[in-house]
């Protein structure tokens, strides 16, 4: 595989924007939606501008370093919402195979810990890959609630770790040096989620549901903030909830014209199933957490009435990165497949400049300012992204497509 730089030249964020009015091809109605909007209203955006500049895995090809020389993955390999990450997990390794199969003085190596996604179940595997001396950096983990659980035991061996997911803003809120954010948090993705419910989607009643999740519940109270008066009704749910009806039955008669949903896809498919044949006929909006294509396959035709918000680029429109994971792993990027790609670059670069020790790696990523293919790459002394965004997306034609910038 060549590892080429991608020249296009116009930063990502600065550009979405135009990308919307002139890179966009006008879609077809699928059904769902509310009374105010339609998805004919919303064109998808077919391409996306990215950096020319950006920094790549292969690197210069001569780098040198330790054979034991590890990265780390910390998060589900397993459990309900896995596929979230099965998605980071492959872009590290498509990130590490291609940086190896440059630099033949340095085969950084890769090992993966499964946490399926519980913060009860995340200490052992994150105390395992800490106590491991030859893992100097850790791309994880992608849920807030494990992130939250975990921290301080990063922090205590200081092991710098990166998530390329985990949303909730409260993790930057604990002093942690060894804590990054390689996204948005959802202290802009809620206010941006009600802007575009209302704004864009023209919905005048928003019944709002969350589950009992750390991101759920700080994404939910975010997102209620911003709706106001739009609000028709909250509710929760909890984690395995199969049936739906109660919480159906409040929505249908609020008569809310739109669902805002803050939890992920295990029970956010079979809720808009479960809905939507109850007769609902509004729009359901989606976080992160439920944009995967899990969210169709579980919801089957009912996920035409979908919408999604993301802190998260479409790798599968970036060219080159699409075909090489496409032929890696024969399948097409996922949700946060090119986050966990570009924050495995962040820490493969600092390698490679021989930042091999825990503490040279933390310092170096903590000074880190450079384009990647999903963004720019500069935190704040929280570890805090300092230029985030927020993008959209809607399900068309049994697929999941990008509708560009939201906030």
């Amino acid at each position: 595989m060549k590892h080429t730089r991608i020249m296009v030249g116009l930063a990502v964020a600065a550009t979405f924007g135009m990308a919307l009015s002139g890179c966009a091809n006008q879609a077809a109605p699928t059904g769902g939606g509310t009374s105010g909007g339609s998805k004919a209203d919303l064109p998808v955006v077919t391409s996306i501008p990215v950096p020319a500049n950006a920094v790549l895995p292969a690197g210069n090809g001569k780098a040198k370093c330790d054979p034991a020389t590890t990265l780390g993955f910390v998060g589900a390999e397993t459990g309900a919402n896995a596929q979230l990450g099965i998605n980071i997990f492959n872009g590290i390794q498509l990130a590490i195979d291609q940086h190896n199969k440059a630099n033949a003085d340095c085969q950084v190596k890769f090992t993966k810990f499964d946490t399926e996604g519980s913060p009860d179940k995340a200490t052992g595997p994150v105390t395992q890959a800490v106590n491991t001396p030859a893992i100097v950096g850790v791309i994880g983990l992608p849920f807030s609630g494990e992130s939250k659980a975990t921290g301080n035991i990063f922090e205590q061996k200081g092991l710098v770790h990166i998530t390329p997911s985990a949303t909730a803003p409260v993790l930057t809120t604990n002093g942690w040096k060894t804590f990054f954010r390689g996204l948005g948090n959802d202290s802009q993705q809620g206010p941006a989620a009600a802007n575009f419910v209302t704004e864009k989607l023209k919905a005048k009643k928003v019944y709002l549901v969350q589950d009992d999740s750390e991101y759920g519940i700080g994404l939910g109270g975010a997102t209620k903030t911003g709706l106001g008066s739009s609000i028709a009704g909250t509710d929760k749910v909890t984690t395995g909830q199969k049936d739906f009806s109660a919480v159906i039955s409040k929505i249908i008669n609020s008569k809310a014209d739109a669902v805002y949903y803050a939890g992920y896809y295990a029970e956010g498919a079979p809720f808009d199933q479960q809905l939507v044949a109850k007769g609902f006929k509004g729009a359901f909006v989606g976080p992160d957490g439920a944009k995967d294509d899990q969210f169709i396959k579980q919801a089957g035709d009912a996920s035409a009435n979908a919408y999604f918000t993301c802190p998260c680029i479409p790798g599968e429109l970036i060219p080159d990165f699409a075909k090489a994971y496409n032929t890696a792993f024969n399948a097409a990027p996922g949700t946060y497949s090119i986050e966990g790609y570009d924050v495995a670059t962040v820490l493969l670069s600092g390698i490679d400049k021989g930042k091999t020790s825990r503490a040279d790696l933390l310092s170096y990523v903590k000074s880190y300012d450079a384009d990647a293919l999903s963004k720019h790459y500069k935190w704040d002394d929280k570890g805090e992204l300092a230029k985030p965004a927020v993008y959209g997306y809607k399900v068309n034609a049994g697929k999941i497509v990008f509708i560009g910038q939201i906030g």
